[in-house]
């Protein structure tokens, strides 16, 4: 004797099961990300250890401030740059290194757990999945990047106040200078999703990352051709640099400087480029 299954009128009794919600597929990638205290420790610690670089290096130069600066013949006076010291290079490196890793992990840590499995069969979406996971994480890395970014700047012009050299967020440039230098953070994060989900392993990751972010730069430098000179200065942290330079400091940018609307289109093109790669690849690949 057959088990009847449907109702009277011939529709099925059980309701097929709603849709998750895309507030839901954030909930659980903030889960997921919370979950793991190595995320945060790590994010914490390299917020922390940015801003105390840049702190310290205005510091340090106090003492040299105050000494005295004779001047050479055929050398311009003494002048000191808050914004190249009190924003530089060597924690915004720490700090898009810790963002791409922290990116990197997202996605190559379920498929290297096999936690993927389980996600897509929850969510047979692919692309809602990885959608919300690039949304969560660009939310934390911009709030990131925003904390290192403002704390610095405020902090080291306020240590620099005493010495009539501290600048106001509304001077020249410097609204600029903090936005980008915030933005490096998602930007890195971004591209450490794209080598996730590309190699899905972790130490390829984080090298592939490592060598995109740091080392392939070392192959554009020079203003001996134009064409490699062009494609350095549009790579994510010299894009980001570019934007956080002085203007009442660099007249002289080199024979083929960046332009200021052409490293906001490369930091926006290499984002949304990594976006691309890594919904593509999630989907279209095997778990």
């Amino acid at each position: 004797m057959s088990t009847l299954t449907s109702s009277v009128d011939g529709k099925s009794d059980h309701a097929p099961e709603p849709r998750p919600r895309f507030a839901d597929l954030l909930a659980a990638e903030w889960i997921k990300m919370r979950s793991l205290r190595s995320t945060y420790w790590v994010l914490a610690l390299s917020a922390l250890a940015a801003i105390v670089i840049n702190v310290n290096a205005v510091h340090n130069d106090l003492a040299y401030i105050d000494g005295q600066h004779p001047v050479a013949a055929g050398l311009p006076p003494f002048r000191y740059d808050p914004l190249w010291h009190g924003l530089n290079k060597i924690a915004a490196d720490l700090m898009g290194l810790a963002a791409a890793a922290f990116g990197a992990i997202t996605v190559f840590g379920e498929f290297a757990t096999g936690m993927i499995r389980t996600t897509f069969a929850a969510v047979p979406d692919r692309r809602a999945v990885i959608t919300a996971k690039v949304a969560m994480v660009t939310t934390i890395t911009i709030v990131l990047g925003a904390i290192v970014s403002t704390a610095s700047f405020f902090l080291t012009n306020a240590m620099l106040a005493s010495r009539h050299l501290g600048l106001s967020i509304h001077d020249r440039g410097c609204t600029r200078a903090v936005a980008a230098y915030a933005l490096i953070a998602p930007v890195c994060a971004l591209l450490g999703m794209a080598f996730g989900a590309v190699l899905r392993h972790a130490t390829a990751s984080i090298t592939g990352v490592v060598g995109m972010l740091f080392l392939l730069p070392m192959l554009f430098g020079g203003d001996r051709y134009k064409l490699l000179k062009e494609i350095g200065d549009y790579l994510p942290l010299q894009a980001a640099s570019r934007l956080t330079l002085n203007p009442a400091f660099h007249i002289s940018l080199g024979k083929y400087p960046a332009t200021i609307s052409g490293s906001w289109i490369a930091l926006a093109a290499w984002s949304l480029a990594s976006v691309i790669v890594a919904v593509v690849v999630v989907r279209r690949r095997d778990v």
